[in-house]
């Protein structure tokens, strides 16, 4: 046996938490440990991986981000004094090796509920207590803790507005936690790694689309400037309400999301931020809203904490599959290729293809299109976004489509979006549709949302030719003009 560490050493693995500011399992790590080894392992099945329908689990977008998140992440413990030791492969096993090699008393990490986060921490668990080692978890990804709920979270409402109206008004938000100042440095030599490049993952570097809504960069520091930009420099938090449904450019919403759900700025940050903002500027609806969204986040997670696996099913958290969704995938890849001939459709798909980004208001339509009038499995679009979105969080993505596919979290029958009164009333001008299609730039607003009903003389005169130019229209618009 092994002697007994002189030092208590504590290994603290980063997941979903890439930050250094109101991160629980690196508090107490501080506060219990003689020194820290900060760790991140690119998990190989995740960036190399294939999802069920044979989509990369993680495309070049979020891997891009991840890389950069990590990288600032990396950066900041440098400036603290010590080391992101970095790795690329399975946690569970290289945590084990360097808490092995190490003589590491514990794991800290903060802990993941999901199918896949589950087998790798349990599997890790296993292998650590093997040689006498434990491994701690804490939180690190909810507004709340769900030790403040006032119900266990087998009994959490199935129905948002329940939920909401249970916690908002009576359970406390916590304070963010002290951000480290100095951390000492390892004693022991570990290789601190090599960060990881596009191509290790089978991704081409890419140059970003000029139309991008912004410039998504990975990373605590550039979470912070975005949520400093967003509430104390501009002001653009006063107006969210009325401006969330925008569809161009970076300023109709608080863009957080992909932070958020990479761990690099915390949601009792955002909330804290809020507050602060509305006790010294102005409190209304749309200061209330942005916290709305974080109060959805927490929801979703708990479902996924709740039913588990089922939000990964075709029926959903109400286990009632729809025997009219087929997986179609030649009906799939229109949708995915931006092919239908719909507008508002293609337009969304074109810009998450090109960007890894969609507006909220673009994901309730094209998968709303998808299911309800394609009648295509959901979960093959889930898995699609899954594999693009910058900004994919594993309970907030599946929980959506369960709620748009009528599987999920809400007492109506499905989420239906008229495509045409959706298009005309979001993008009354057409701005959108002809920032992504540049082939209907000359279309005249009466009809750009429906090109379908050009006349062959309209197409000659706008020398735009249906079926060549641009797609003929896979269900005619007049199905939402009834």
């Amino acid at each position: 046996m092994k002697d007994a560490p002189s030092r208590k050493r504590i290994i603290v693995w980063f997941r979903q938490d890439l930050r250094i500011h109101d991160n629980e399992a690196l508090d107490y790590a501080l506060e219990r440990g003689d020194e820290i080894i900060p760790v991140y392992v690119f998990d190989e099945r995740t960036f190399k991986g294939k999802t069920r329908y044979g989509f990369a689990k993680t495309g070049k977008y979020r891997s891009k981000f991840v890389i950069e998140c990590v990288q600032d992440l990396r950066n900041s413990f440098r400036e603290l004094g010590t080391e992101l030791i970095v790795r690329v492969g399975k946690p569970e096993e290289v945590i084990y090796e360097i808490a092995k090699n190490t003589r590491a008393s514990w794991v800290f990490c903060n802990r993941e509920r999901m199918q896949e986060e589950l087998y790798v921490q349990d599997a890790l668990e296993r292998n650590l207590w093997k040689d006498g080692m434990e491994i701690h978890f804490f939180r690190g990804k909810m507004l709340y803790y769900t030790q403040d709920l006032p119900f266990p979270v087998s009994h959490s409402p199935d129905i948002f507005t329940q939920f909401r109206k249970e916690v908002e008004r009576y359970v406390p938000i916590r304070e963010p936690l002290p951000t480290p100042t100095r951390i000492l440095p390892m004693s022991v030599s570990l290789d601190a790694g090599e960060m990881p490049k596009l191509k290790d993952f089978g991704h081409e570097n890419f140059k970003q689309d000029k139309r991008a809504v912004l410039p998504f960069k990975g990373g605590e520091t550039v979470a912070l400037e975005r949520l400093n930009y967003y509430l104390w420099e501009t002001d653009l938090i006063r107006n969210y309400k009325e401006t969330r449904n925008g569809l161009i450019g970076g300023d109709y919403s608080s863009k957080l999301s992909s932070w958020l759900a990479q761990g690099c700025i915390s949601p009792k940050k955002v909330h804290a931020e809020i507050k602060k903002y509305e006790q010294g500027r102005t409190k209304n609806k749309s200061t209330y809203w942005l916290f709305f969204e974080l109060l959805w986040r927490d929801f979703f997670r708990l479902m996924g904490k709740k039913h588990g696996n089922d939000i990964f099913q075709k029926g959903g958290t109400k286990a009632q599959e729809n025997k009219d969704l087929k997986d179609d995938m030649a009906k799939f890849r229109i949708w995915r290729e931006a092919r239908t001939g719909l507008p508002f459709i293609d337009a969304n798909m074109r810009e998450l293809n090109l960007t890894g980004f969609m507006s909220n208001r673009g994901r309730q339509n094209v998968a709303s299109f998808l299911v309800h009038d394609l009648k295509v499995n959901w979960q093959i679009g889930a898995e699609y976004f899954e594999s693009l979105l910058i900004d994919y969080d594993v309970c907030s993505n599946w929980g959506n489509w369960n709620y748009v596919a009528g599987v999920g979290s809400d007492p109506r029958e499905d989420r239906y979006f008229n495509i045409l009164t959706q298009a005309k009333r979001y993008d009354p001008q057409g701005e959108y549709v002809k920032l992504w299609l540049p082939e209907l730039a000359e279309i005249p607003l009466k009809k750009v949302h429906e090109p379908d009903t050009l006349s062959t003389t309209e197409q000659d005169d706008l020398h735009l030719k249906l079926g060549a130019d641009y797609p003929k229209a896979v269900i005619s618009t007049s199905r939402w003009r009834r």
